[in-house]
């Protein structure tokens, strides 16, 4: 297999230079549009340790959905991909979305730890349970977080702060980038990218996830999609995957901003849930 061809996007889309480019725009009239917006909120020590709220109306009541930029770890800002919130906002969800510090500056693990210092921050702030998105690495994120047992973490708040989540395109198993350029900067060894791997987690068989892909990814990307799925579904979680069709890597998060498509809706209805449980 050629992990490069399989994993290197940017090689595979030519067109991202401009997709990145739309996204930054619309991300940047969405903060300036947004009915109430809580910015630059720290949840760690460094300069991207940050959290965006974007709120449906101004009561700061609604369900809300934590959402984590992909990258590679490596690349990229929240503020980047604000407009990923325009679906949720939609349906009167709230979306947050969280920086982190990036690879070679900090390890894979130690932006797993901030994730999840993230999600503790977010909780405390709306004191309500979350679910949680992300694409690519993001998606991988996302992952950790679901099947995260946060009672070891936090016992201040639920054992459950993320009951559900939702990955586009994520990276769910580590271990083939090793053979990728990517691994210049993620520096992992084969042993060290299994252990931060979701796929191989175990996870609270409480929690639910269900994973989107473009359909016209690469054969690796489809795979880790429904591998996760299964893997998660034998141990007890409610697992679901979907391909999108016509859209590759970037294009296909998309839909997050499309108040219509059944990503926004499985995503809403997570949040929803996650808000009601007592």
């Amino acid at each position: 297999m050629d992990h490069e061809r399989e994993y290197n996007n940017r090689a595979r889309v030519p067109e991202w230079p401009r997709i990145s480019e739309e996204w930054r725009q619309r991300s940047a009239a969405l903060r300036g549009s947004a009915a109430a917006a809580d910015l630059g909120i720290p949840h760690g020590p460094t300069q991207r340790q940050i959290l965006d709220i974007l709120w449906p109306d101004t009561s700061r009541s609604a369900p809300v959905v934590l959402y984590i930029h992909g990258g590679y770890w490596q690349y990229s800002h929240p503020r980047d991909v604000t407009f990923v919130a325009e679906g949720c906002l939609a349906h009167g969800v709230a979306v947050a979305l969280a920086g982190y510090d990036l690879v070679p500056d900090v390890p894979l693990g130690t932006i797993i730890n901030e994730l999840r210092g993230a999600a503790v921050t977010l909780y405390h702030r709306v004191r309500r349970r979350l679910a949680v998105a992300g694409h690519s690495a993001g998606g991988h994120l996302a992952a950790a977080l679901t099947a995260t047992r946060w009672h070891e973490l936090d016992t201040r708040g639920p054992d459950d702060i993320i009951t559900g989540g939702l990955g586009i395109s994520g990276v769910y198993e580590v271990e083939p980038l090793v053979k990728t350029s990517m691994n210049e900067k993620l520096r992992l060894t084969e042993d060290e990218a299994r252990r931060l791997s979701p796929a191989f987690w175990d996870v609270p068989a409480d929690r639910s996830f269900q994973a989107f892909v473009g359909a016209e990814e690469s054969d690796e990307f489809r795979r880790q999609a429904r591998d996760l799925v299964a893997g998660w579904g034998q141990k007890g979680a409610t697992t679901a995957s979907h391909e999108v069709a016509g859209t590759n890597h970037f294009t296909v998060v998309s839909e997050m901003a499309n108040p219509q498509s059944a990503m926004v809706a499985a995503l809403v209805a997570k949040a929803r849930a996650a808000a009601a449980r007592a």
